[in-house]
């Protein structure tokens, strides 16, 4: 799917690979197979099911940064991992690794992360409500299951947002609630 899904974009936008499992083995193999598939990035959810510690989830986060020479987004969602990527590793992993550059981020804990950070993370919203609240505080976008239905509205919100008519986008915001709750009435 990834090599087909690059091959019709045709570079005309990045492809970011979702490759993160709860096997480290399994992420690095997947991560190399979406690079020569033509991927341009990774999204890397936190190892789900095993409720590593932090010191495990570095461990697991580095094999593949080093495996890889893709920009990589970790994906922060503990509501359906049962595991947390705390603000502090999240941090460490980007500093310490130049290709880790970022995180999608469904926990809530946003403004812990752009503190600690000052500003080197680049920072998604993993929660469609939550877009422009982020972004008003340095989230450089979304990356959206919203977008899956209504691509053009979640890219006129973030657009609207940057070019500093935030009452428009706010007002976007708010307006797509309804579908967003909708969205997530069943889980998966």
């Amino acid at each position: 799917m990834i090599r087909f899904v690059c091959q019709v974009v045709n570079k005309r936008i990045p492809v970011v690979a979702g490759t993160g499992s709860n096997c480290t083995e399994t992420a690095v193999y997947l991560s190399t197979e979406a690079k020569k598939a033509g991927a341009d990035g990774l999204l890397l959810v936190s190892p789900y099911y095993n409720k590593s510690t932090q010191k495990g989830l570095k461990v697991h986060f580095s094999e593949v940064a080093k495996a890889v020479d893709l920009p990589i987004l970790l994906y922060n969602v503990p509501s359906r991992t049962g595991v947390n990527i705390t603000p502090e590793t999240i941090v460490a992993l980007c500093k310490e690794y130049e290709n880790i550059v970022g995180v999608k981020e469904a926990s809530g804990n946003f403004s812990a992360i752009a503190s600690l950070s000052g500003g080197s993370v680049d920072i998604y919203s993993g929660n469609d409500d939550q877009t422009v609240p982020m972004m008003a505080l340095g989230a450089k976008g979304v990356i959206s299951v919203l977008s899956n239905v209504a691509p053009r509205q979640v890219h006129d919100m973030c657009a609207a947002f940057k070019a500093g008519d935030v009452a428009k986008a706010r007002q976007m915001q708010i307006d797509a609630i309804p579908l967003i709750e909708a969205l997530f009435c069943e889980v998966n």
